[in-house]
């Protein structure tokens, strides 16, 4: 048979000359290029002019069969999916050489298994790489979750998003919806969508069985290793990314996963808040005068000052070892320009440079010398995480930022 009549999401074998392979059809943006998702959840591209024998399986639904809120499958689940742009929204242009964003449908038909697990409704509020999102897409993202969390017909909800700043909106939307009644998953992908080593079939499946859960917290949904095995669910608030393209790039910091996700099952892996019958409260109050600096070798403290003319009212300060700053000469002495600012009404918050590890500044004088500052420390905190909530926590005039940073 010709493969021209395949469409996307058929399930189909093709016969070459060295083996045979079954799978779902996906869109080609070459004429050349037949491209399969494996079972294994690796896509495959076999040349047209290679193949001896092919055959449809299965025939997808087409367009005009494919069911409607109202015909969807009784019997499942329906999950809001927020399609934000990113990788996983995006495939090569031959043309260009470049990626460029697709459509709701090509996500979709990347992980055909989901109808197997739920309905999906899909809600695209704009396509950005997550490097020009801003705490303003944060806001509409935390609105559009809030329509759906209190949606009685949703049972959860999936946020699929570019990866370089998806830890920052997973920490924001873990500090803007309270009382959280449902699962919010949100997932990526490292590779374009119509690549065959694209890690987005089974973060999608792995983000759904999640939001088909009864785990009721913000989680990013990713690979746990390079293989195409498992997922973890990582906390929103204590993640980050480690890797600039590897599939298992987000890492849990000081932290511990929700659950490891596979195909066929979700373990549990630690206490964790259920699903329920709350509202969920909206709370995006927010105030985007905030900064994090990595103090360096030599860096002078002077720019706390740059930062206070600048109209900022909150400093992360990315701090050494288990709570130290420079004092080692009058220039590069960062306790007086520290405790100058926050005695001028700034709120300055300490993470530690390390990563990996709390800080505890009771070990050594220099960091006893600097808790005298009025300086909060944040332990484990991760920097991002600070940064999110420090500028959430200054967003409420009445709340008291050393109180309310610590909860």
């Amino acid at each position: 048979m010709k493969t021209k009549t395949f469409t996307p999401g058929d399930k189909v074998k093709i016969k070459t000359k060295s083996k045979s392979w079954e799978g779902h059809a996906l869109t080609s943006h070459d004429p050349e290029i037949i491209l399969l998702k494996l079972k294994s959840g690796y896509n495959i591209g076999i040349r047209e002019n290679e193949i001896l024998d092919a055959s449809i399986i299965e025939k997808a639904k087409s367009q005009a069969e494919k069911p409607t809120d109202d015909e969807a499958n009784k019997q499942l689940p329906t999950i809001a999916m927020i399609i934000t742009g990113g990788t996983i929204s995006s495939r090569l242009d031959p043309k260009s050489g470049g990626v460029i964003s697709t459509d709701a449908e090509e996500i979709l038909n990347i992980a055909p298994e989901i109808k197997e697990i739920c309905n999906i409704r899909i809600d695209a509020p704009f396509m950005k790489f997550s490097e020009n999102m801003s705490f303003q897409d944060w806001k509409k993202l935390a609105e559009i979750c809030e329509k759906h969390l209190n949606d009685p017909e949703i049972a959860g909800v999936i946020i699929t998003h570019g990866t370089d700043f998806l830890h920052y909106t997973s920490a924001a939307l873990s500090f803007f919806l309270k009382g959280l009644n449902k699962p919010i998953a949100l997932t990526y992908s490292q590779k374009s969508i119509d690549r065959a080593s694209t890690d987005a079939a089974l973060n999608l499946i792995c983000a759904t069985k999640y939001a088909t859960s009864d785990i009721a917290e913000v989680a990013l949904i990713g690979h746990e290793t390079t293989n195409d095995l498992s997922c973890l669910a990582m906390p929103g608030n204590a993640v980050r990314k480690m890797h600039t393209s590897k599939r298992d790039a987000f890492k849990i910091i000081n932290n511990e996963p929700i659950a490891r996700i596979t195909e066929d099952k979700i373990e549990i892996l630690k206490t964790f808040n259920a699903r329920n019958d709350n509202k969920v409260k909206l709370d995006t109050k927010f105030s985007d005068k905030v900064a994090s600096i990595k103090i360096t070798p030599g860096l002078n403290p002077s720019i706390l000052e740059y930062y206070q003319q600048q109209g900022y009212k909150g400093i992360i300060l990315e701090i050494a070892g288990i709570g130290q700053v420079p004092t080692g000469d009058a220039k590069h002495n960062w306790l007086p320009k520290i405790k100058k600012a926050i005695s001028s009404d700034m709120t300055i918050c300490a993470t530690p440079q390390t990563i990996f590890g709390k800080l505890n500044p009771n070990i050594y004088s220099a960091g006893r010398d600097l808790q005298k500052t009025g300086i909060i420390l944040l332990e484990g905190m991760t920097t991002e995480t600070a940064l999110v909530k420090l500028g959430w926590v200054l967003g409420h005039n009445k709340w008291n930022p050393k109180e309310k940073i610590l909860e």
